[in-house]
């Protein structure tokens, strides 16, 4: 391997079965996705069946210059798949296993590969089986930047697993939801802020990032919040918003942006995907930008 990738993410990459349809996702894809179509350099690591559904998603990465190198194959186990439940733009996820994302191998080009980047981009999911968390484990110890979108799907995770990665990484990204479950489990504590100080303190994590879904979001760098109230768009469907924040987010952020202006630009980059079907559309930078000048309502 000589080619050198600004980002790498781990996980899962598979089919979200919707009433509209099926759409490719998981978010390390979605993610990697985003990063690519924003001009930074980014390779994905995870698994896919020998199968029909692993052929497609392999072609999407593909067609969307992304490096399928580093996407195993596997003899045995099937692409991930998602029967994804949509409610009043709340969604509810049944994830099927095993599946071939559960099963990925270690090996030094992957190992090289995390080493020479600058951000490497994990979440708990893909670590709910033994031998792909094990093999996440040995590229955390080489990696640089460590970006955890912590994405909580019960029943696939647990206290310790989540406590292990918020206490490596040097970004996080969760939801509201998630920083209330998880401050829960050591104390009743309300207000979001609080929350997530009390986070950030615990884990000493440097950047902390809450995304609100319509309401935006807020960043804790160091002690400091700042926050934006996002914007205003009609929603098509959520799925793969929070994962285009945070691509937009880093992208920003790999450019030497502020915290004000990347989170300005990662809500408007949710909000867009938000007005699409689907985690991974076509667009380009500028339809971002449009948001941007259209709704900005604070």
């Amino acid at each position: 391997m000589n080619k050198k990738f600004d980002a790498v993410c781990f996980g899962e990459i598979l089919w979200d079965v919707l009433p509209t349809g099926s759409k490719p996702g998981g978010a390390p894809m979605n993610v990697a996705y985003h990063l690519q179509k924003l001009g930074l350099e980014t390779a994905l690591i995870s698994r896919v069946g020998k199968d029909e559904n692993g052929a497609g998603l392999l072609k999407l990465l593909h067609d969307n210059g992304l490096t399928t190198e580093f996407v195993q194959l596997d003899d045995v186990h099937q692409t991930g798949i998602v029967n994804a439940t949509i409610h009043h733009h709340e969604i509810s996820y049944s994830i099927i296993q095993p599946v071939a994302w559960d099963f990925i191998e270690w090996d030094q080009n992957l190992s090289d590969l995390v080493e020479q980047s600058n951000f490497f981009v994990f979440g708990s999911l893909a670590a709910r089986n033994e031998i792909s968390y094990q093999t996440l484990k040995q590229l955390i110890e080489v990696a640089h930047t460590k970006v955890v979108d912590i994405n909580l799907r019960p029943p696939h995770f647990t206290q310790n697993l989540v406590e292990e990665l918020l206490n490596c990484a040097d970004i996080v990204k969760l939801n509201e939801h998630e920083a209330d479950l998880i401050t829960r489990w050591y104390h009743n504590m309300n207000g979001l802020e609080n929350q997530v100080q009390f986070i950030q303190d615990k884990f000493s994590v440097p950047l902390l990032i809450v995304t609100k879904g319509g309401d935006g979001a807020l960043v804790c760098k160091e002690g400091q919040f700042t926050t934006h109230k996002g914007f205003t768009v009609n929603v098509a469907d959520t799925v793969g918003s929070g994962d285009a924040f945070l691509a937009a987010f880093l992208y920003k952020n790999a450019s030497g942006e502020d915290v004000k202006n990347s989170l300005q630009f990662a809500n408007a980059m949710g909000a867009f995907i938000a007005s699409k079907q689907g985690a991974c559309p076509g667009y380009d930078v500028d339809d971002v930008k449009r948001v941007m000048n259209q709704s900005l309502v604070g």
